[in-house]
C-alpha cells in the first residue's frame, strides 16, 4: 500500500561528534583511512535509524559520507584543481575560495554508489540520493577552462546522468537534485538551466526531484533572506518552466519563510516535497504546527502528490535538536493523514 503524504528530509543530517565536529557545517573529518570508511558507515546506519525511529517514509543517507554538498561531488572528477583557487561570490551572497577548472571535466569513476548500495541493504524503505544540480555546481567553481557557465553546466549535467543511473541502478528509488541557485540566477535557470537539469535526469526510470531552498541556516543565508522583504517570490520565476519540465518532484521551502504558499499552484501537477520544518532555528516545530503547514499547501497541491520535508539540511544543529524536528514532521503528517483518510 503506498503510503500518504510520506515523510523525508531535504538531504544533510548532523554527524556524530566521532565523526566531524558537532554542529559544524562543513567540518573537516576526524578519522582517516579505513577508520574514516568504517566511521562513515556508522554514521550512516545511525542515519538510518534515527530516520526509521522518527517515522520517516523515505530514507536518505543523511549525506554522512560527504563534507560538502557540492564539492564532495566535484573532488571525484577530472579536470578541477583543488590545489588551485581562486575567490569568487556564491550566489551572489559571500566570498570563498574555490577549485578552479582546468581542463574537460570527466567522472573516472562512480563517487556515491558504493554508499547507495550500503544505504540500500540498511533497509527495505524507499531511498532517496541528494546530487548537487549542474547550475549550483558552476557556482562553486573558478572556471579557467569553458569560460563558459553554460557550457561547464552541461559537462556536469552530462556527468550527473551517468552517476544518476548507476544510484538507479543499485536501487535508489529517488534522486534528488539541489539547484539553491535557481533562487538567485533566474534568467540563466529559465534559458539553459532548467534544460541542463533535464539532461542530468536524462533517462531516468526512478523518480527525479529538485530542491530549491533558501540555504542552511548559516549567517550569510539569514542575511540575505533579511533584504528579500515581506514576500520572498522566487519560486514565481522558475516555477512555470519547472512545471512543464520533465523532473517529477519540486522541493521548497515553507515552514517559517515568507513564501506565499499560493506559489505551488504554479507546479500544479507535479509532486511537491513541502518544507515544514524550519532549519534555521533550534527550536523544536510542535506536530500541530507542522501539520497546519501542510493543511496550507493542500489548497494547492493534491494529497497523493505531497511529501511533507525539511525546508533544507540539518547538519548545523545538533543531534537532538534535529531528531525532535523529525519526529514533529512525522507526527504532524500523521495528523493531516488521519484528517482525510476519516
Amino acid at each position: 500500500m503506498t503510503t500518504l503524504l510520506p515523510t523525508t528530509t531535504a538531504g544533510s543530517l548532523p554527524k556524530p561528534s566521532w565523526l566531524a565536529q558537532p554542529e559544524t557545517l562543513w567540518s573537516p573529518w576526524k578519522l582517516e583511512g579505513d577508520e574514516l570508511v568504517a566511521g562513515k558507515q556508522d554514521a550512516l546506519r545511525l542515519a538510518v535509524e534515527d530516520q526509521r525511529q522518527a517515522g520517516i517514509d523515505i530514507l536518505g543517507d543523511g549525506e554522512q559520507t560527504r563534507q560538502h554538498f557540492v564539492t564532495t561531488f566535484i573532488e571525484h572528477l577530472d579536470g578541477v584543481d583543488f590545489e588551485k583557487r581562486e575567490t569568487v561570490r556564491i550566489r551572489n551572497r559571500y566570498d570563498a575560495s574555490v577549485p578552479t577548472v582546468v581542463g574537460a571535466v570527466s567522472r573516472p569513476k562512480s563517487v556515491f554508489v558504493d554508499d547507495a548500495r550500503f544505504l540500500r541493504a540498511q533497509t527495505d524503505q524507499p531511498i532517496k540520493w541528494t546530487l548537487p544540480g549542474p547550475m549550483t555546481m558552476i557556482d562553486t567553481l573558478y572556471d579557467a577552462h569553458y569560460r563558459s557557465r553554460e557550457k561547464l553546466a552541461w559537462e556536469f549535467a552530462r556527468i550527473l546522468n551517468e552517476e544518476a543511473r548507476e544510484l538507479q541502478a543499485v536501487g535508489v528509488d529517488i534522486i534528488q537534485f539541489d539547484e539553491p541557485a535557481f533562487n538567485v540566477f533566474f534568467n540563466e535557470a529559465n534559458d539553459w538551466g532548467i534544460a541542463a537539469l533535464e539532461r542530468a535526469a536524462e533517462g531516468m526510470t526512478a523518480e527525479t526531484a529538485v530542491h530549491i531552498c533558501y540555504g542552511y541556516g548559516i549567517k550569510a543565508n539569514t542575511d540575505w533572506k533579511k533584504t528579500l522583504g515581506s514576500e520572498w517570490r522566487q519560486y514565481e520565476e522558475t516555477f512555470p518552466n519547472l512545471q512543464r519540465s520533465k523532473i517529477d518532484i519540486i522541493s521548497l521551502e515553507c515552514q517559517n519563510s515568507r513564501v506565499p504558499m499560493d506559489l505551488i499552484e504554479l507546479v500544479r501537477g507535479k509532486k511537491v516535497m513541502v518544507g515544514a520544518i524550519d532549519v534555521a532555528t533550534d527550536t523544536i516545530e510542535t506536530p500541530e504546527q507542522v501539520a497546519e503547514t501542510l493543511r496550507n499547501a493542500l489548497r494547492f497541491v493534491d494529497a497523493d502528490k505531497l511529501l511533507p520535508a525539511t525546508n533544507c539540511g540539518m547538519a548545523p544543529l545538533s543531534r537532538d535538536v534535529a531528531r525532535g524536528k523529525l519526529q514533529a514532521l512525522s507526527a504532524g503528517a500523521e495528523i493531516v493523514r488521519r484528517e482525510i483518510l476519516g
